[in-house]
């Protein structure tokens, strides 16, 4: 059962692809623990497109910010170090074998809500992509 009281974590990621599986890994035991294994399959594949599009459209740190706010949201926020806007989601195409843009498409069509705000972390300007899934 999931928890009544709100809690918030934060990842400290380097710009490095394997920073996906830590984060899914992380993720996966922050919800296992806070009691909320039915969004865990869910969280962990829009949290590795978030962290993924950080990594690897910036040069800098990025991090995975996780939060739980009763009676049921869990927000997942990725910051990475580029303020600029994320490209907008693109359609899926069928007929294309194209593996990039397709990520945020992908957020969209998963998760309740999802959006963008410019944010500053440890004095680097930035963004947070960010993305809620209602529990139950």
């Amino acid at each position: 059962m999931p928890e009544s009281a709100p809690w918030e974590y934060s990842l400290h990621l380097p710009n490095d692809l394997r920073a996906v599986t830590v984060s899914r890994r992380t993720l996966r035991l922050i919800l296992t623990m806070h009691g909320l294994i039915g969004l865990v399959d869910i969280a962990e594949l829009l949290a590795a497109e978030l962290v993924s599009n950080a990594v690897r459209h910036t040069k800098g740190p990025a991090a995975l910010r996780v939060r739980w706010a009763p009676p049921g949201t869990l927000r997942l926020a990725a910051w990475d170090a580029d303020p600029e806007p994320p490209q907008p989601p693109r359609a899926f195409a069928h007929t294309t074998d194209d593996e990039d843009g397709r990520g945020l498409a992908l957020v969209r069509a998963c998760a309740d809500v999802w959006g963008w705000q410019p944010s500053a972390r440890d004095g680097n300007r930035g963004k947070y992509v960010w993305c809620e899934l209602a529990a139950g």
